[in-house]
């Protein structure tokens, strides 16, 4: 662990005098990409500098049980000292862990009802709504990209992006089939139903990631038939794009403009074709199959959410909670920490 933390620390300071040569500050490109990673290094360095001091301090401890006078102070002190260096050493170990490449991107999630018709669809919207105040909590952004309301109300389908800081390492665990216990309004004898909904949720894909070529894509153009009022609704600018390969079909209709929605469409195409490489990869990798919480596949049940007992249950940790209100008003925090923690725990352990 010391080698790799000598070498990070290394890497760091090389960042630092790289950032300080007048040809790098010229160049924002190369400025933005070195600061990104240096800002990336700052953490470990940081918890590297506090684990030095702690072994020094150590060392002076060790020195002082020589002295009678000071042998009772220095013995509890190096107590005290070697839990602060047992907690470091486990947030370095932490810290060192193979990062996610997509941890600080943006997202994309499509929410669907799934089974149970228009209490389904209510449920996708309740699950909207939930990420969103999550989302604003958390200063991030939500934009709509595509959607279709349901009969009832809620959506059959909604496609909307979250933009902010590192969002995808967050809300990474979130893909799954979604479970739902409760009475729907329609229901006139009391009976709880259960419906589902699902989530996928999708790094943003920056075009060096992927390129897709334009002798794969089909583009058609129809008009919009969702609200967004008369400007929206009387001009051809919602896109579908059909990524020919696998058939796999995108639309936008939110924006006015028929660019904007193509280049939105265009987000979400290179996303789901970048999460369905990354799935086959992954596919043929067994240890990094066993370390994920999950698969992330949409057939997976993750999560219930059971309204007459106010309770909330993630399978897949057998977390529950008695507090589904909370939750469902975007307090997220105890299940996010919850699945990271565990996530860092099978890595570690290297389950």
């Amino acid at each position: 662990m010391i080698d790799r933390l000598e070498a990070t620390l290394e890497r760091y300071n090389f960042l630092t005098d790289e950032l300080s040569k007048p040809e790098v500050l010229s160049d924002v490109k190369m400025m933005t990409t070195l600061s990104k990673e240096q800002s990336s290094l700052t953490e470990i360095i940081e918890e590297y500098k506090k684990y030095k001091k702690i072994l020094s301090d150590i060392d002076d401890a060790k020195d002082m049980l020589n002295d009678k006078e000071m042998f009772a102070f220095a013995k509890e002190e190096l107590a005290n000292l070697e839990i602060q260096k047992e907690k470091v050493e486990t947030n370095l170990e932490i810290l060192l862990l193979p990062k996610d490449p997509n941890d600080d991107k943006n997202i994309i999630v499509e929410i669907r009802g799934a089974a149970g018709g228009d209490e389904a669809n209510l449920f996708a919207g309740d699950l909207f709504d939930m990420y969103s105040r999550y989302a604003e909590s958390m200063g991030w952004k939500v934009e709509v990209i595509n959607s279709v309301e349901g009969t009832s109300g809620g959506y059959s389908q909604i496609e909307f992006m979250i933009k902010g800081d590192s969002v995808y390492s967050k809300l990474k665990y979130e893909s799954g089939t979604h479970r739902v216990q409760r009475v729907p309004t329609t229901e006139s004898q009391g009976r709880v139903h259960t419906s589902t909904a699902t989530v996928a949720v999708l790094p943003e894909v920056e075009d060096i990631d992927i390129d897709i070529k334009e002798s794969d894509i089909r583009i058609d153009v129809y008009r919009s038939s969702g609200a967004g009022g008369q400007g929206v609704n009387t001009t051809d600018s919602a896109v579908r794009i059909t990524y020919l390969p696998t058939n796999t079909v995108v639309t936008c209709q939110d924006e006015r403009s028929q660019l904007k929605n193509k280049e939105k469409a265009m987000q979400i195409l290179k996303s789901k074709v970048y999460d369905d490489i990354q799935r086959k990869q992954n596919a043929q990798i067994e240890d990094e199959r066993r370390s994920k919480i999950g698969t992330g596949d949409r057939a997976e049940k993750i999560r219930t959410y059971n309204y007459p007992q106010n309770r909330v249950t993630d399978h897949r940790i057998n977390l529950t909670l008695m507090q589904l209100d909370r939750i469902m008003q975007g307090k997220l925090e105890e299940i996010v920490e919850a699945l990271i923690n565990e996530d860092q725990r099978r890595k570690l352990a290297g389950e």
